[in-house]
């Protein structure tokens, strides 16, 4: 059973989203503010956190950083706030998603399998689990990259961006690919997604991020990996 934390301090939600997963076969933990939260995903080990920004005790970006210093679980957030900083905060400190209430329950649980299904196991041919480049490393068995010998951490989404980078090699990736595959979703509108999980791709493994060597923009149509 696929278990999920909810982050909420509004016990009214809290009871939608309850109800509605576990109608559908998730396990559902529910914590109504930060520290309960840092302490049931510590005990539960849940597949996915939905979090809300605004807690009583501490903001939520506070909540991802603690969550991202010791796990790459899915982390998707809940929140009325809806200006693009506040998004990118959250997005950079290791969210893998982004939902702005008043959201429609049916796009909130496709999110939710689109989340589940980015750290779901993909069997790879031997002969493609290992992508060596002049910088950085990429092991696709156990999901870990190196560069100058010390590990890169990767949220989720950006391990799973760039896993489907690597695995076509040299081929153009659309945007409409890439969202449907690593969000679920393929409005043109939602390539602001793209733009801000390549960036972070980039600083994490460019030398030089501002003239990337191996994640290249196709201006307008996707992206490529070039080994």
């Amino acid at each position: 059973m696929t278990r999920v934390l909810v982050v909420e301090d509004d016990p009214q939600l809290v009871r939608a989203l309850v109800i509605n997963m576990q109608a559908r076969q998730y396990g559902v933990d529910a914590a109504p503010d930060g520290a309960t939260a840092l302490r049931l995903a510590a005990a539960r080990q849940p597949d996915v956190v939905m979090l809300d920004l605004g807690l009583p005790d501490m903001d939520g970006v506070d909540v991802i950083k603690a969550l991202r210093g010791w796990t790459r679980v899915p982390i998707l957030v809940l929140s009325a706030r809806q200006a693009s900083d506040e998004k990118v905060a959250a997005l950079d400190a290791g969210a893998d998603d982004y939902i702005t209430k008043p959201f429609s329950m049916d796009e909130l649980l496709a999110r939710l399998r689109a989340a589940v299904r980015r750290v779901e196991d993909v069997p790879f041919a031997p002969a493609t689990t290992l992508v060596t480049t002049d910088d950085f490393t990429v092991d696709l068995l156990a999901k870990k990259v190196t560069r100058a010998g010390h590990d890169i951490r990767l949220t989720p989404t950006e391990w799973h961006l760039l896993e489907i980078l690597i695995t076509n090699p040299g081929r153009l990736v659309t945007q409409k690919y890439l969202l449907q595959e690593v969000w679920g979703v393929s409005q043109s509108n939602k390539t602001n997604y793209l733009r801000v999980y390549m960036a972070q791709l980039r600083r994490k493994l460019e030398g030089d991020p501002s003239s990337p060597r191996y994640l290249i923009t196709e201006p307008g149509m996707g992206y490529r990996f070039e080994g």
